[in-house]
């Protein structure tokens, strides 16, 4: 049974059977059809992270879509981590479109959604129009697999690195902690300060006293709390654990990227931005808002209206 989402102006969702798994699917504006426009979460996020787009959206004349991608809420979560890679993530989104029926569609990504947009664009370039990706540029594809790049430059600890290295163990404590993980990871000025001894996700599950300030009120955060307190945090996980298979799936393919797209960054955010993002990306416009990581809902109206004047900007 699907819960309902507790807000007035979120949509409610339908599963959807694509690409051999059900996708919960949060659709607005279906008045626009022919229109459309695709929301893609991170993580450990959710469909209603886009809460504060959606109105603003529908009244542009665009018709809303947004899944929970697989591993998220009541979408289908398969055991096999390999069902996680980028050729799983992209096709649900080209199953997506061919179930309304779209030839293409604006695709928006924050963080991990961000990720499987540039790789949509990268393996099924004719299905996407126009990119705006929040929070993660494009990340070049470097000479040895992401998991030993990252163990050599950030430690085992990374919380990339543990968990592939500890299958299960960052899982079973965040699965614990769910309420206690998502108040501790959705924190909105969060003051720079060197990271803690350990794996970052673990302590977030753990501490009690976290940095910053809360990034939404309690019934806000309970959409997300009731999502993983079904899902378990293994699915979204298992994303990560996708990195080396993914870099092996994508060594053929050329990083030239040529939609309109705009980025957006959050002058605080920890992800640095990509200083040669225009070489992979050569139709770039660059916007910068001043926040953390968690830009459409730490900063709604200034995301929205960057988000509506590119697109005004770029109407076919």
């Amino acid at each position: 049974m699907i819960n309902e989402i507790n807000s007035n102006s979120f949509p409610q969702p339908s599963l959807i059977s694509v690409n051999g798994v059900e996708l919960e699917v949060f659709e607005a504006g279906k008045q626009n059809a022919g229109k459309p426009i695709v929301l893609c979460h991170g993580f450990p996020e959710h469909a209603f992270s886009w809460r504060h787009q959606v109105s603003a959206l529908v009244s542009a004349g665009y018709h809303v879509i947004i899944p929970n991608q697989r591993g998220y809420g009541n979408s289908s979560s398969p055991t096999e981590i390999t069902q996680y890679d980028i050729v799983h993530l992209t096709g649900d989104l080209v199953a997506l479109l061919d179930h309304f029926g779209y030839k293409d569609a604006v695709f928006v990504g924050h963080d991990w959604g961000a990720n499987v947009v540039w790789n949509l664009a990268l393996l099924h370039p004719t299905r996407v129009s126009k990119i705006i990706n929040l929070a993660l540029p494009y990340q070049e594809r470097g000479d040895i697999p992401w998991l030993e790049f990252m163990e050599a430059i950030f430690g085992e600890d990374f919380y990339f690195v543990h968990f592939n290295r500890q299958v299960g163990v960052a899982d079973a404590i965040m699965n614990e902690n769910t309420s206690q993980f998502l108040q501790n990871i959705f924190r909105k000025n969060v003051p720079p300060i060197p990271p803690s001894p350990g794996m970052h996700m673990i302590n977030l599950a753990q501490i009690e006293n976290p940095v910053g300030e809360p990034l939404m009120d309690d019934s806000e955060l309970s959409v997300f709390v009731s999502a993983f307190e079904l899902s378990g945090f293994t699915g979204s996980i298992n994303w990560y654990r996708n990195m080396d298979r993914n870099w092996h799936l994508m060594a053929d393919v050329i990083p030239s990227i040529n939609q309109p797209t705009l980025m957006i960054y959050g002058k605080q955010d920890t992800i640095p931005e990509n200083e040669n993002l225009k070489n992979v990306v050569p139709n770039l416009d660059i916007v910068r808002l001043d926040c953390g990581h968690w830009i459409q809902q730490e900063k709604p109206e200034e995301t929205t209206q960057a988000i509506l004047q590119w697109l005004a900007q770029h109407n076919d």
